[in-house]
């Protein structure tokens, strides 16, 4: 175990590293100005966030800097700010709280399963639909914060592409437990 920690911790250091750590450090200020009813200040931080974690990736892959410390938070920090994000919105009133409950059970679902899967030693890595579920979603969360106007228009565009999220996230999950199980079959 102390191993592992050590090896988790090493090459913390990287900027994609830093700025994986930014986002969550956003997570709880993100909470703090949305409470505070500053929602313009909260989507610069949910954007900011939103772009931290475009930018880490490509610069884990560009400077060849992908640790074991970035593969395990920087989704972590990613579910936290959507999730985050989420609650708050279903909290105003904003998004239906069915989706958002639906998404906190799949992201409970995926944690169980990789732990399951790390105890056996199968990796199974993000898929294109988890990848564009996460586009959705951010998409969806930023124009949560116009929703009274989409409203005017008569559409709710942020509550559709929140569902539209809900849906690729669901079926990222079975891609995802396809493969899990297809790799589990091959070590048995």
């Amino acid at each position: 175990m102390k191993e592992r920690l050590k090896k988790l911790f090493s090459n913390v250091w990287t900027v994609p590293n830093v700025l994986t750590m930014i986002r969550l450090i956003l997570v709880p200020v993100f909470v703090i100005v949305f409470r505070a009813g500053h929602l313009k200040g909260a989507l610069a931080i949910f954007c900011a966030a939103s772009l931290t974690d475009l930018l880490d990736g490509y610069l884990a892959r560009k400077l060849n800097q992908i640790t074991d410390f970035g593969k395990l938070f920087d989704p972590l920090a990613d579910k936290l700010m959507v999730l985050t994000a989420l609650f708050c919105q279903a909290l105003a009133g904003v998004l239906p709280w069915a989706a958002v409950l639906i998404v906190l059970g799949k992201e409970l679902i995926m944690v169980a399963g990789s732990a399951f899967l790390l105890g056996r030693g199968v990796v199974v890595y993000a898929n294109y639909y988890g990848k564009t579920a996460t586009v959705f979603f951010m998409a969806s969360l930023v124009l949560s914060f116009f929703h009274a106007e989409l409203a005017t228009w008569g559409v709710q565009l942020d509550v559709i592409l929140l569902w539209v999220s809900v849906a690729l996230a669901l079926l990222a999950l079975g891609v995802y437990a396809a493969g899990a199980w297809k790799q589990i079959r091959k070590k048995d």
